[in-house]
């Protein structure tokens, strides 16, 4: 199989890539090396170094690719509403021109790196009344420390329960309106070609090879760097919220599954997580070790949601996937694992 795969330099690209030279499949790398995540550092051999806003120029680059794997995007929250352009321009128009540049070239198979963020909140239920879907929590309430969701209609604290793909889409964030639209153009781009999309809705990565205190770092990452400096890991809220971390390798694995599988035409969305929820605090313990405990700050970012963890069911069931890293083995050797500089 020969694969063309975007952002194959980065955090999670460099995984994939391993793991489909690995399993025999020629790539075809492609990274514009952003400076955000990359710093100063140079694309590796045989990388093509081009920006995927201008892929409607690869025609001789997409020519005998049996399926694209899609990992560059602009990655974070989205600090401020000035990041919009840039999220729309890196992560909606550059799929939209690569999503153009498959049909001229024929190219029929996708795998897209979405993102658990579109979903905002997870799925929620209250004792007495049921379903509910909590509203964006307010700057007042995580000011005075009321972090966990409230029934609209009696005021009770809100349950957790798994997230599945079939879960109403919610972005709360600049980052995740920007997943969703490159969800959105894979769909509409699959329905008027006859094209296969398989959107892999990443939960947590982390593992070897993470970026190390740029905007691409994740929180498992900026734990570590604080442990490493002797300082110790910044919880925001009161650490309690849940989340499903994901070793790279397993997202790597996944990709390579998904791959493997796409073929009939329509669009299909998966979860690539753990399937073992765990919390911040306990994240940022098991990443500190014996090093400087945790210091819960009761901080918060308003972009932020307070509970989202995945089912992996459909993933085992359509593309034969589950995590083989347990998040209290993973998390405990990256304490060890190399980071990016």
């Amino acid at each position: 199989m020969r694969v063309l795969l975007t952002g194959s330099a980065g955090f999670i690209g460099s995984a994939v890539a391993e793991a489909f030279t690995g399993a025999g499949h020629e790539v075809v790398g492609v990274d514009l090396m952003l400076p955000e995540a990359h710093g100063s550092a140079q694309p590796p051999p045989g990388t093509h170094h081009l920006d995927v806003r201008e892929a409607t120029r690869w025609t001789g680059l997409l020519g005998g690719i049996d399926v694209v794997v899609h990992q560059s995007a602009l990655v974070g929250l989205g600090a401020d509403v000035a990041d919009l352009p840039a999220y729309a321009s890196h992560n909606d128009l550059g799929t939209a021109a690569l999503l153009a540049a498959m049909h001229e070239a024929g190219v029929a198979r996708l795998v897209l790196a979405s993102s658990m963020v579109i979903y905002g909140e997870g799925r929620y239920a209250c004792p007495t009344h049921g379903r509910q879907h909590p509203a964006p929590r307010t700057a007042e309430d995580l000011a005075a420390g009321r972090f966990e969701n409230a029934c609209p209609v009696c005021g009770s604290p809100l349950g957790w329960s798994l997230v599945d793909e079939d879960t109403p889409a919610d972005p709360r964030s600049v980052y995740a309106a920007s997943k969703l639209a490159q969800e959105h153009y894979a769909a509409a781009w699959a329905r008027q070609t006859g094209g296969a999309v398989a959107a892999l809705r990443y939960h947590n990565v982390y593992g070897r090879g993470m970026p190390r205190d740029t905007p691409y770092s994740g929180v498992a990452a900026m734990f570590r760097s604080s442990v490493e400096r002797g300082e110790p890991p910044q919880v925001f809220e009161d650490g309690g919220q849940m989340r499903d971390f994901v070793h790279v390798d397993d997202v790597a694995r996944a990709n390579l599954l998904a791959a493997e599988a796409v073929g009939e035409p329509g669009f299909s969305a998966y979860n690539v997580c753990s399937g073992t929820p765990v919390s911040i605090l306990d994240v940022a313990r098991a990443v500190a070790g014996s090093g400087p405990e945790p210091e819960v700050t009761g901080g918060y970012r308003l972009g932020d949601v307070r509970h989202v963890v995945a089912s992996p069911e459909r993933a085992a069931r359509a593309l034969g996937f589950r995590a083989q890293v347990e998040p209290a083995v993973g998390l405990a050797a990256f304490r060890h694992d190399p980071l990016r500089t």
